[in-house]
Formats: structure tokens, sequence, C-alpha cells
């Protein structure tokens, strides 16, 4: 399985970069990484790592076409406000679902890490809304959510993810730098936030 985990390690981390870059390409790369890491979790009994896989593969569908849809005159996906009320409703909501995937993953499968599985995955996919809807706050999510994963890949012996999501903070770092940027250039350009 380590190779196959290499491979997932590698698209990954492409399509995250890809991302920082705020470029379009990472949405097919993406999705080519989520197919190849269900298998890994399915692997390693992590199946809310698994299910959030099939969630990102759908999503990822939703996020290429809303970023087309949105993309500036330099081929880059525009950057949009994210209010409030939406985000503290955003963040409720992925309470919700760990509590539920929780008791499923606990009560009906032999998940290794049923809580905190069904939690990273539950915030995982928010912030994965919050990327295909174009907010710099997915960043500040993902930062979080990739140094819990960092420390729950290195439990359960999957070596090359711990050190993925371990870059990964690295990179929603830098995305997150990145795309505050381009927020201050767009609104300094329109007169006024988007």
């Amino acid at each position: 399985m380590t190779l196959v985990e290499l491979i997932a390690a590698v698209l990954s981390a492409s399509g995250v970069w890809l991302t920082t870059r705020r470029h379009p390409a990472c949405w097919p790369v993406g999705l080519v990484s989520v197919v190849v890491y269900a298998w890994v979790f399915v692997d390693a009994k992590l199946y809310s790592d698994a299910l959030l896989q099939g969630a990102f593969g759908v999503m990822i569908g939703y996020g290429w076409v809303r970023w087309v849809q949105h993309l500036g005159t330099d081929g880059r996906v525009r950057i949009a406000r994210l209010p409030p009320g939406r985000a503290t409703w955003h963040v409720a909501l992925g309470a919700l679902g760990a509590l539920a995937l929780g008791a499923v993953m606990r009560h009906y499968t032999d998940a290794a890490l049923p809580w905190l599985d069904a939690t990273l995955t539950a915030y995982s996919l928010v912030a994965q809304w919050w990327q295909a809807q174009r907010h710099t706050a997915a960043w500040w999510l993902w930062i979080v959510v990739d140094v819990v994963y960092v420390g729950e890949y290195v439990y359960k012996d999957l070596r090359i993810t711990a050190v993925l999501y371990a870059l990964f903070v690295a990179m929603a770092v830098a995305g997150l730098q990145q795309w505050r940027q381009a927020g201050r250039m767009q609104a300094t350009a329109s007169g006024f936030g988007t």
C-alpha cells in the first residue's frame, strides 16, 4: 500500500499547490487524488476519511464549475468574502456532522478512531465548501484540521500521509498569505471588498 499512498500524496500535494495559486487545474488533479486516497483509507480502516474522499469528489465537481465562473483576467479565481454569520452557521453544522458521523462510526463499524476521524471529516467538508466558495477563511480551517490529521496519521502508521499533511499545513499558511494578498488587491482595484 505504500506505493499507492505515495502516488496519492504526490497527486494531493500537486492539487493543493495549484489551489494556493488559485489555478482551476487544482480541481481535476484533486479529483484523481481523492479516488486514490479513498483506497488507502479503506485499507487503513479510516472509514470516515474514505467517505470524505467521496464527498470531496462531489465537491470538487462543484468547485471546479464555480471557480471557472469566477476567473479574473489573469486566469485565477477571484476571492469572495465570507460573512461572519454564515461562517458561524457552517462551523455549527460541522459540529453536528461530527457528532452524527462519529456516532455511526462508533456503533456500526470497526473504525479505528471513530470520533476524531468523524470530526476531522466534518470540518474538512466545511473547509472544502469554503474553498469551493472562494473564501480565504478556508485556509485557516485547513491549518487547524491538517495539524490534527498529522497526529492521526502518525498514530495509524500512515507515515507518507502524515508527512503530506505536515506539508499541507505549510501550504495552507502559504495559501492563506497569497489569498489574503489577492483579496486586498481585488478590494483595492474595485474600490471595496468582494
